[in-house]
C-alpha cells in the first residue's frame, strides 16, 4: 500500500523582515509612493506658479508703497505702511471714471454679441446642412491663422465710411465675429449625444427649440469658456480702441495707463502700478470665479467627433 503524499506546511511569514529587523533577509522592494515619484513634477509646478505669482505680488505691493520704499534696496517685500495715495493720484491724472464706463460698455456688449453669434454659427456648422458648409468651415479656420492687426486698416476705413469713428459702434462691431468661439462650440456640440436630438426631432421640436432647450443646457461649460475668453479679449484690447477713438472721453482702461506714463514717466512706478491694478483686478476676479469651467469646456470641445 502506497504511502499518501504528505503536504508540507508553508513556512511562516518572516516577522523579523516585516518588523524592520536589520538582521532579517531582504524582502521585496516596495514601490515608491505617488508623491515621491512625482516630486520633480511638483517642484516644476511650484516654480512655474512662482513665475506667474511673483509679478502679480509685486504689482499689488508696489501700488501701495511710497516712492521711497519702491526704490529701497534690498527690496522690501511688504510696505511698512499701506497707502492709497497712488490710487488717488492715478484717478486725478487720468479720467478713470470715463475709462471704466467705456470698458464696461464695450466688454459687456462686445462679449455678449461674440457669444451669441458663436452659438448660432456653431449650431449651424454642427447640425444644419447647407451648400458649401465644409469649405466655409475651412475658411473660418483659416481666419484663426490671420493676425488681427492685418485687418486694422480695412476696418478703420470701413468704420470711417460708415461714420462710426469715436463711437461705441466703431469700438464694438469690427470684433463681434469669433472664429475661436465658433470652432470651440461646434466641436462641443458634436460631442453631445445624438439620441437627444433625434428624440427632439421626433417630438416636432424645431432648430431654435433644440438649441435653447437641449443644446445650451448641456453646453454650459463650453459657453462659459467662450464667454470668459471674449470678456478678457474685449477688456484688454488696446490697439483698436487707440486707433478708432480720438477723444479722452471715449478711451478705455488699457489706454488710461498710457496717460499715466505720458504724465509722470516710468519713474513714478507707484502711480503706474496703481493704474495697472485698476485694469487687472476685475479680470483676475472674473477668472477666479470662472476657471472651473475652462478645463471642462476645452476637454468637451476636444471630444467632438468631427461630423
Amino acid at each position: 500500500m502506497a504511502n499518501p503524499t504528505t503536504t508540507r506546511p508553508s513556512p511562516p511569514p518572516n516577522r523579523a523582515a516585516a518588523s524592520g529587523d536589520p538582521g532579517a533577509p531582504p524582502g521585496p522592494r516596495r514601490r515608491p509612493s505617488a508623491l515621491r515619484r512625482n516630486w520633480w513634477g511638483l517642484l516644476l509646478l511650484i516654480a512655474v506658479g512662482l513665475v506667474f505669482l511673483i509679478p502679480l505680488y509685486m504689482l499689488l505691493t508696489t501700488a501701495f508703497k511710497t516712492n521711497a520704499e519702491i526704490y529701497t534696496w534690498p527690496l522690501k517685500w511688504l510696505p511698512s505702511q499701506f497707502t492709497g495715495d497712488n490710487l488717488a493720484q492715478a484717478w486725478e491724472i487720468a479720467p478713470f471714471g470715463a475709462f471704466i464706463k467705456n470698458s464696461l460698455i464695450v466688454t459687456a456688449v462686445g462679449a455678449t454679441l461674440k457669444v451669441v453669434l458663436a452659438i448660432f454659427a456653431a449650431y449651424a456648422f454642427a447640425f444644419l446642412p447647407f451648400p458649401g458648409k465644409k469649405w466655409l468651415f475651412v475658411a473660418m479656420l483659416g481666419a484663426l491663422m490671420v493676425p488681427g492687426h492685418v485687418t486694422l486698416l480695412v476696418n478703420y476705413i470701413t468704420m470711417g465710411n460708415l461714420g462710426m469713428i469715436n463711437t461705441y459702434a466703431g469700438l464694438i462691431l469690427p470684433g463681434v465675429a469669433s472664429a475661436f468661439g465658433t470652432f470651440l462650440l461646434r466641436q462641443h456640440f458634436l460631442s453631445l449625444p445624438s439620441e437627444v436630438f433625434e428624440a427632439a426631432e421626433v417630438d416636432g421640436a424645431g432648430h431654435l427649440r433644440r438649441l435653447l432647450s437641449f443644446t445650451l443646457p448641456m453646453s454650459i461649460p463650453a459657453v462659459a469658456t467662450v464667454a470668459l475668453v471674449a470678456v478678457i479679449d474685449e477688456w484688454n484690447n488696446f490697439v483698436w480702441p487707440l486707433i478708432i477713438t480720438n477723444s479722452v472721453n471715449m478711451r478705455t482702461l488699457p489706454i488710461g495707463l498710457m496717460y499715466l506714463k505720458s504724465n509722470d514717466g516710468l519713474t513714478n512706478w507707484g502711480v503706474l502700478m496703481a493704474g495697472t491694478l485698476i485694469v487687472v483686478l476685475p479680470m483676475l476676479l472674473v477668472f477666479l470665479f470662472a476657471q472651473r469651467y475652462i478645463v471642462t469646456g476645452l476637454t468637451g470641445a476636444a471630444a467632438g467627433n468631427g461630423r
